[in-house]
């Protein structure tokens, strides 16, 4: 049977509700393509941190959670000053993860992390408030280079992940009966990583519909597989977890490191901003005009409010999903339904302690495998972001030494060794800080070039 037109154009309109199976299906869809990157960032942090099987259970637990959560409070906005009212799907972001390895690296924990999220969050809610006036300090050619950078130092993550993980050894059984470990940088694990890496490729060159959206998780249940056959899987935690529990308050605890929240709360300030181009596409893809200002601010401080409560919570900073927004740009579906419905699904899945433990059995060597394909997309997103701007001698002044600087620093170890830990936790661990502080900077004192 054909829908009905009329319930048909209920899926391209905010409010309404449409038939519920396609709202499922579209739902279905959004989930498909955000679901890697959402449980990924806490998968990454929790093995970087050392925590315990049931820690790490519950850190991908509260993520999913609060993931959710924080899509829900921006699709149902709380008065006219507390959410966006628009159809957008939040998740945790990978633009943390070179911050919060750095914190991890220090050993200030899932705690630490916790603190520096409040203090981000109210960063988010100031920014909310004075959008207006804050966000001329972030044109293009700025959130380009950060976000440009931020793919840049992700890429040895996903290679020493490609590689096995750092201080990870598997006994598998080999096809004569024999055990052999699987040390970090084995032929196995690079065998593994690049079958799913030329999977996820395939899929996304030449696949077409739901293949080409979910490639990198068929590409990881492919890896999977072969993984399986290489003995990299144990199921032994699956099996002791509960089907069912819900996250737990102030289970890490909450630490605050001055360090820690300065890095993560100048990120806070950058999301913020990136938040607008995610709105701004949103409504332009899918809705033919420009977001509200009403939309803008409400949406800023209920993503800066989320976090807090994500925080409390210990799930890991959301953002918004661009590739969500990419979703709704091609089908120009903007319905609410179903977008709460993709809420709905994470919430589900998050309070499912099975799910999260199945999660932690996916081998490193697949995660590196699939995610090396996401960093180099963030940092094209940076390019394309830059290459919007005329690539004047200023401009590509102010990215070529803003990433010079901050990948240069960050990956030369000892160069801030005879300064104190503070400056070197803030400047020194993630080239993120010092690639925005300078950007900003060259962009308020290098003289514009006259039309």
């Amino acid at each position: 049977m054909k829908t009905p037109a009329s319930s048909r154009d209920l899926l391209f309109q905010f409010h309404g509700v449409p038939p519920f199976g396609t709202s499922v299906s579209l739902a279905l869809q959004h989930l498909v393509a955000m679901i890697v990157g959402c449980v990924t960032p806490p998968i990454i942090i929790a093995g970087a941190i050392g925590l315990s099987q049931a820690d790490r259970v519950l850190l991908i637990q509260a993520s999913l959670v609060m993931s959710a959560v924080s899509t829900l409070l921006q699709l149902f906005p709380i008065g006219k000053r507390f959410g966006s009212g628009l159809p957008v799907i939040l998740g945790v972001s990978f633009a943390y993860v070179p911050s919060m390895q750095a914190i991890a690296a220090s050993g200030g924990g899932v705690s630490a992390i916790a603190g520096a999220m409040l203090v981000g969050g109210l960063v988010a809610i100031v920014v909310g408030v004075f959008v207006k006036k804050i966000r001329l300090l972030f044109p293009p050619v700025i959130t380009g280079t950060v976000v440009f950078t931020i793919g840049l130092s992700l890429y040895p993550t996903a290679i020493n992940y490609m590689a096995g993980g750092t201080a990870n050894t598997y006994e598998a059984v080999t096809a004569k009966g024999l055990t052999e470990a699987l040390v970090y940088g084995s032929w196995q694990n690079w065998l593994v990583a690049a079958l799913t890496l030329t999977v996820v490729m395939i899929l996304n060159n030449h696949g077409k519909g739901l293949c080409k959206l979910a490639s990198i998780l068929l590409g990881m249940i492919f890896g999977y597989i072969v993984a399986l056959r290489f003995g990299m899987v144990s199921f032994a935690d699956v099996g002791t977890a509960a089907w069912f529990s819900l996250p737990r308050l102030l289970h890490f605890g909450v630490t605050f490191d001055l360090p820690s929240c300065v890095a993560v709360g100048l990120l806070f300030a950058i999301n913020s901003i990136q938040a607008i181009g995610d709105f701004t596409a949103t409504t332009v893809g899918g809705m033919d005009r420009d977001p509200t200002d009403s939309e803008l601010q409400g949406g800023i401080i209920a993503y800066g409010a989320s976090n807090i409560l994500a925080a409390l919570f210990g799930g890991l900073p959301t953002a918004t999903y661009s590739q969500n927004v990419g979703i709704v740009s091609t089908n120009k579906v903007v319905n609410r339904t179903v977008f709460a419905l993709t809420g709905v699904f994470l919430l589900l899945a998050g309070v499912s302690p099975k799910f999260a433990a199945l999660l932690t059995t996916i081998p490193q060597c697949v995660l590196g495998g699939a995610t090396i394909t996401v960093f180099s997309t963030i940092a094209m997103t940076g390019m394309k972001l830059i290459a919007s701007q005329d690539l004047t001698a200023r401009n590509t002044t102010i990215v070529g030494l803003s990433a010079a600087l901050g990948v240069g620093i960050s990956q030369a170890s000892a160069a801030l060794s005879q300064f104190p830990d503070s400056v070197t936790m803030i400047f020194g661990k993630s080239p993120v800080v010092i690639a925005t502080l300078m950007a900003v900077l060259l962009n308020l004192i290098l003289p514009k070039e006259k039309a």
